[in-house]
């Protein structure tokens, strides 16, 4: 009991729980692979920090996609290795499991990631639903006759669940969010300042620059990249509005979507959320003003709840607390 682990495996990291020792494992999902002995060289940070700086011998994969694998055999070597960075294998051989997967996940998608953590060594895989684990690391009362509205924004996928009693209401999954922040990020540096820059790049300005709202127009930063003419190396200084404007057709999106979840919430859930308000965790939570930004498009109090990137990785470890009642009462759709 004490080795069971919730796994919270993102599209941009992977968090690993441990009961009753918290979080110990938080990597970048990237794998670097030799391409001719298809070996794996690197996981985790050190492969992350290879991404656009290897030999074209050497391919830095990221197995995970919109939150499900994409790559089996490579997410099953991730898991090993992160595994083994937790505790001992002998250890997670009697763990059992709670792993996240999307609201819209396919049961074959769920069969792959159970199947990736047995192959890995578990004894027993559950799986949650995103949002309600999201949820329950928030802190919210999702098993109460009350209405919660979280918004997970994550690399891969933005997660929208409406949950009361144990349950989600409604949902949908939008596939914008982090990683299609950077994209739009390089397209615009790229269009309006004619400089190639690469995907580390990009989320650092994201993470500097980045905003939902006018709170930081005045912050500037110099970035490098290879001219886009030329290819010759070449700085360019651009500000904080810059970065707002080149992610607000991805802001929006994820607006309409929320606006699309209240729209299908019965009315007499809608009025605990017009009084609980909106519940924003995940990576995205933390991009500076997407709070105000929804709260002024949809009318409602908006909070980014305490460590945004990992309730997730939290609400698995607190289900594992009460896994045998879960499992019994089919709450919080924990499914083996």
């Amino acid at each position: 009991m004490k080795n069971d682990i919730g796994i919270d495996i993102g599209s941009a990291n992977t968090l690993i729980y441990i009961k009753s020792k918290g979080i110990v494992l938080n990597e970048p999902s990237v794998v670097a692979i030799d391409k001719e002995f298809k070996s794996v060289l690197a996981v985790g940070s050190d492969a992350k920090d290879m991404i656009g700086k290897t030999p074209s011998a050497i391919l830095s994969v990221c197995p995970i996609k919109e939150g499900v694998i994409a790559e089996f055999e490579t997410a099953q070597s991730m898991l090993k290795n992160f595994v083994r960075k937790a505790f001992s294998k002998k250890a997670f051989v009697k763990s059992r499991v709670v792993a996240c997967v999307p609201i819209n996940v396919t049961a074959v998608e769920k069969q792959v990631i159970r199947d990736a953590l047995l192959n890995t060594g578990a004894r027993e895989v559950f799986v949650v639903e995103k949002p309600m684990a999201a949820a329950i690391g928030a802190q919210l009362p999702v098993s109460e006759p009350i209405a919660s509205m979280v918004v997970d924004i994550g690399c891969g996928t933005t997660e929208i669940a409406v949950i009361s009693l144990g349950g989600i209401v409604c949902g949908k999954t939008v596939k914008v969010a982090g990683s299609n922040f950077d994209a739009a990020i390089e397209k615009y540096i790229k269009r309006a300042h004619s400089l190639i820059i690469g995907d580390v790049t990009a989320e650092k300005i994201k993470i500097s620059l980045g905003s939902a709202f006018s709170v930081n127009d005045e912050e500037t930063l110099e970035v490098s990249g290879s001219d886009y003419m030329t290819g010759l190396p070449k700085n360019v200084v651009i500000n904080a509005g810059e970065i707002r404007d080149a992610i607000k057709e991805q802001l929006m999106t994820i607006v309409e979507a929320i606006k699309d979840v209240l729209e299908d919430t019965p009315p007499e859930l809608c009025a605990d959320i017009i009084e609980r308000g909106i519940t924003l965790t995940g990576g995205g939570a933390l991009l500076k003003g997407v709070d105000l930004l929804i709260k002024k498009e949809v009318g409602m109090n908006v909070f980014v709840a305490d460590m945004p990137s990992e309730c997730t990785a939290i609400g698995t470890g607190m289900i594992l607390d009460d896994l045998d009642l879960l499992k019994k009462d089919n709450l919080f759709i924990v499914t083996k």
